[in-house]
């Protein structure tokens, strides 16, 4: 297949472009699809299923949830793990003067 890419307008070849990206992308969907069945089926051949391999369930990510460490007293509800950004309900505790340690569960 080919195609005459200097014959083209503008619009066609942006076009083209996009035509192009979103086939990439499909095309990726259906390769990882096809490389997920090959290695289940692998797995099967020894007699164990492709989650006991790899350490977890399939799209599941790397780093289990955390727990939660803090609790906010005006609200319960609201925890907070320690990970990552601190919420705004901590930040607003700390300005009252309240010890990170008063928050935790």
């Amino acid at each position: 297949m080919t195609l005459d890419l200097t014959a083209m307008s503008r619009k066609e070849l942006l076009q083209l472009q996009i035509d192009v990206e979103k086939a990439l992308k499909d095309a990726e969907k259906r390769d990882r699809r096809e490389a997920l069945k090959a290695a289940e089926s692998a797995a099967a051949e020894y007699g164990y299923p492709l989650e006991d391999l790899v350490g977890g369930k399939k799209g599941s990510s790397a780093r289990p949830k955390a727990a939660p460490k803090y609790r906010n007293p005006e609200k319960p509800e609201q925890t907070w793990t320690g990970r990552g950004r601190r919420p705004q309900w901590v930040h607003d505790a700390l300005e009252k003067g309240t010890a990170l340690t008063d928050l935790e569960i």
